[in-house]
């Protein structure tokens, strides 16, 4: 993850609120109320957000006729996407139920 949840939060508040102060006391609370309950409602919100992925499904079995192992191109590649939703909505802090 290239930011944590509270650095995004922040960038967030920010942009929302420019001038904002987000100065913490030396527990990591922040100093302003205000801001530190929008913090709380943030983590809360990101915490119970769960997302489930679909599974890949088996292998399909080969056909009669199949001379190489093109036929599980697709297969392939359904697990090939799954794999970069997964790396995708995990970059950016959402939990992914197994």
């Amino acid at each position: 993850m290239t930011q944590t949840a509270q650095e995004k939060f922040e960038a967030w508040h920010l942009a929302r609120f420019p001038g904002a102060s987000l100065s913490k006391r030396t527990n990591g609370e922040y100093i302003n109320l205000y801001v530190g309950m929008c913090w709380i409602g943030w983590s809360a919100s990101r915490e119970t957000l769960v997302v489930e992925l679909p599974t890949a499904g088996p292998s399909p079995e080969p056909p009669e006729d199949a001379i190489d192992d093109s036929w599980l191109d697709a297969h392939h590649a359904k697990i090939q996407m799954r794999n970069a939703c997964f790396k995708a909505i995990d970059a950016v802090g959402i939990t992914i139920s197994s």
